[in-house]
């Protein structure tokens, strides 16, 4: 196996709130290997979107190693991270309010490469916004229009070509189809797919639909309140997962034979996700976790991640 192009361990990311320290990081440690994507799943506010915006330095870590290409940039000063970040570049939820409406379309995705000094001129560089937007499904001309006057997946395709411009090695997609109807976010997967493989790019998908990271992902990791619990290929962690918060997860996917649903079993949790402010004691699932007869280590314990199979990771006393 190659080396990762990304790695990072024991990374933290905690904030300050109303005097109490939120905790919405906490010692994460993962690998990605050049050309794979790692999906990043859980509940809203697990902490999926401040892992990948600390994973690029737009949120300065607390604590922890952020290796890039083998490099460390934790601690890099923002002017010899510059040239690092053309490498970098990020896909955001909301592909409205990640544009500039006052810029248009053309001027938005022309700005990385004016940035990094990429292109020889204005002519070279509006053939790359022009190869850009064909590459993502958009015609030419839409280079001379505004943002509102795109649909919400036009707007979406233009983030995309935005965050190729300077031709990154690696992309943190965080719920780029999230705010997109239904029927325009096969298509937007498709399009991230056929990109990957053309520009040999690393993804980090980050998504709380299930079926769709099922569909992309190579490796999936699971967070909760701040932590991985679970990590390992796709197949094996939808096939059989391993820590009682995936099997919860997964056990609600949608299924569409009817007859195979009414045979799964619906694991319904308790209770609410703690506060990152407050966290529980020991293993921070037991209040919700759904097994019986729970070994006391689960009230007293935090599980470390360990390998319980080959290649599959869990943070539970009991998996097995």
């Amino acid at each position: 196996m190659s080396a990762p192009l990304v790695e990072v361990t024991g990374l933290s990311k905690h904030f300050r709130e109303r005097g109490a320290v939120l905790r919405a990081v906490e010692d994460v440690s993962l690998a990605i290997q050049p050309g794979e994507t790692l999906s990043l799943v859980g509940e809203s506010g697990c902490g999926k979107s401040t892992l990948g915006r600390t994973l690029l330095r737009l949120h300065e870590p607390t604590a922890g190693r952020i290796l890039f290409d083998g490099q460390p940039i934790e601690k890099l000063p923002q002017r010899a991270l510059r040239p690092l970040r053309r490498h970098m570049q990020m896909i955001f939820q909301d592909p409205y309010a990640s544009l500039n409406p006052r810029m248009t379309v053309g001027a938005a995705i022309a700005e990385p490469l004016e940035i990094h000094d990429i292109g020889a001129g204005r002519a070279e560089r509006a053939a790359r916004v022009a190869a850009l937007l064909g590459e993502v499904g958009l015609p030419a001309d839409a280079a001379r229009r505004y943002p509102h006057e795109f649909s919400g997946g036009q707007r979406q395709r233009v983030g995309i070509a935005r965050a190729l411009a300077a031709r990154p090695r690696f992309v943190v997609a965080d719920e780029p189809i999230s705010a997109l109807d239904v029927s325009i976010q096969a298509q937007i997967v498709n399009l991230l797919e056929d990109l990957q493989e053309k520009e040999k790019l690393t993804y980090l998908f980050i998504s709380h639909d299930l079926k769709v990271v099922r569909h992309i992902s190579d490796r999936v990791a699971v967070m909760y309140l701040g932590r991985i619990v679970e990590s390992a290929a796709a197949d094996p962690l939808y096939r059989e997962p391993l820590h009682p918060y995936t099997q919860a997860l997964l056990s609600a996917v949608p299924v569409p034979d009817p007859r195979s649903k009414s045979r799964r079993l619906r694991i319904v949790l308790d209770g609410d996700v703690p506060s990152p402010l407050d966290p529980p004691g020991g293993c921070p699932f037991h209040p919700r976790c759904p097994v019986r007869d729970k070994p006391p280590e689960c009230f007293s314990t935090r599980p470390p991640l360990r390998e319980v199979r080959p290649a599959h990771f869990a943070a539970c006393h009991v998996a097995s």
